[in-house]
């Protein structure tokens, strides 16, 4: 497995990193080795678990709904293109960034290189494009727990 679970310095689950940020933290001694596997990474041992040393307040995990992520939009919309249905390898603004558009559950859509550019700076209107799926937050019990085994 490449990710590593980061615990909180209660030993609280907080996130998975990845095995580079995880040295990182490891060299700036944010954090200390829990659980390694078989290996190591330079003067370390192979890290599965890491705890941190202080104790981080994180209300980001109390917030209801999931974390609106590139790959959690594409993962939402099954790889698939919101324009054409075709694979999709990026993620589109329905309102385009420049024009104040955020990444949100509602103004991001999942889509292939192709229609991106079609669609650029405008809207799928000023586009002429229409979208095939309705863009919205996914139901909560489609999150992954974040659990440690050991």
């Amino acid at each position: 497995m490449g990710d590593v679970l980061v615990l909180n310095a209660s030993y609280e689950p907080l996130q998975r990193v990845s095995l580079r940020h995880a040295i990182k933290m490891l060299v700036r001694e944010v954090a200390v080795i829990e659980e390694a596997d078989d290996g190591s990474f330079g003067p370390f041992p192979r890290p599965r678990v890491l705890r941190l040393v202080r104790y981080v307040v994180a209300k980001w995990l109390h917030r209801p709904g999931r974390l609106c992520t590139k790959s959690a939009i594409k993962a939402r919309d099954q790889q698939r293109c919101a324009y054409c249905g075709g694979r999709a390898e990026t993620v589109d603004h329905i309102v385009p960034r420049s024009r104040g558009g955020t990444l949100t559950w509602e103004n991001a859509v999942a889509a292939c290189l192709r229609c991106n550019h079609r669609k650029a700076d405008r809207t799928p209107e000023e586009a002429g494009m229409v979208l095939l799926v309705v863009p919205r937050e996914p139901l909560r019990h489609s999150n992954v727990a974040m659990t440690s085994q050991g």
